[in-house]
Formats: structure tokens, sequence, C-alpha cells
């Protein structure tokens, strides 16, 4: 009895394992054959974004992008930079921000300044926030983000006008709100911080 036990136990335990490595392999080939096209998507929604944010320019802003640390330590957590030039001159600058401060949690965000610091526009990268209420951050479903545009945070405050700020918040989403100017704020901090000149020829 004890050694049909065994028995069956090891069948068990050496099925499960075939089971395991056919699984992992069959992940790594889908991975494999799916992570050029991914990456390429994301590469093609992220000129799209660079397209709304920023005034015309003529040069690769991705080509020329700069990588920043942020208030939050670790690489997932760094902010990138995109310079858009007209010819030789500096036009606008991107930065890909983030907040941890969404209802759902993190969500990107990518936001265009003028070389004098004014918000151009500002468009959700990604997200996960609630349909019909917060995903109205997204300028497909509201038009919340646009009264961004033309302020310049210098004299326009990043927060909810239920916190004391300039923001008109999404009736029934203010979470996503805030976590909307959280991010802007968190990319026009390290818009200051920026050297514009090093990125004029």
């Amino acid at each position: 009895m004890a050694t049909k036990v065994k028995s069956t136990l090891f069948s068990m335990t050496l099925t499960l394992l075939i089971v395991t490595a056919v699984a992992a392999g069959l992940l790594a080939i889908v991975y494999k054959y799916t992570k050029g096209p991914i990456k390429e998507a994301d590469l093609k929604k992220e000129k799209m974004a660079l397209q709304q944010v920023l005034p015309e320019f003529d040069n690769n802003p991705i080509a020329e992008s700069d990588t920043i640390p942020s208030d939050i330590e670790g690489d997932s957590f760094k902010l990138v930079v995109f310079p858009a030039k007209k010819g030789d001159k500096l036009v606008g600058v991107a930065i890909k921000t983030f907040t941890m401060k969404g209802f759902s949690g993190r969500f990107d965000v990518m936001v265009g300044f003028l070389p004098d610091g004014t918000i151009y526009n500002s468009i959700v990268l990604s997200h996960q926030e609630t349909p019909g209420l917060g995903d109205k951050i997204d300028p497909e479903k509201s038009d919340f983000s646009k009264q961004f545009a033309g302020k310049n945070p210098a004299t326009f405050k990043l927060e909810v006008e239920q916190d004391g700020g300039d923001v008109d918040a999404i009736t029934a989403a203010t979470i996503s709100s805030r976590a909307y100017c959280d991010a802007l704020q968190r990319a026009y901090n390290a818009f200051k911080s920026l050297d514009l000149s090093k990125y004029e020829n």
C-alpha cells in the first residue's frame, strides 16, 4: 500500500513538473514573439502623445530623450524628458510623468511645457481609473485635461478647488483629479530643475 502511495505521489509530482515546464516554455515563446510588437505599439503611442502635447517640432524628441530621477527612488519612477526643437530653437519640453495617487493606483501622463514653463497640453498615457468617473481624466472622455493648457504652474495652483487650488475637479472623481494634478506638479518640479540651454544647439 505504501509503495502505491509513493508511486502515485511521484507520478503527480512528475506530471506537475512537466505541465509547469511546458507552460513556462509556451509563455517564453509568446513573450518572444509579442515583445517586438508591444514595444512598437508603445513607441507609436509615445510619438502620438508628443505631437499632442508639444508645439510643432522637426527634431526627434524620442531619440534625444533623457531620464531624470523623481521624488521616488527606483528606475520605474524616473521621469523621461523629451526636448522639442524647430531648427536649432527649443520650442518645448515634454515630460513623461506619473502619479501613485490614482483611485486605482499609478497612472502615467505626458505633459508638454513651453520654454517659459507654461503647459502647452497634457494627456494621460495609461490608467486603471473607474469607467464613467475617474477615467474622465482621458481627453477622449471629458474636457478635464484641457483646463491646464495655457496655464503656468508658477501662478496656476495645481490643486483642486476643494484644496484651495485652481483646478476644477471631475464631479464624483476628486481622487483622480487630485492624482492628475500630482502628476503635473511632479513634471513641473522636474521642468524647473532642467538646464534648457543644453537642449539647444
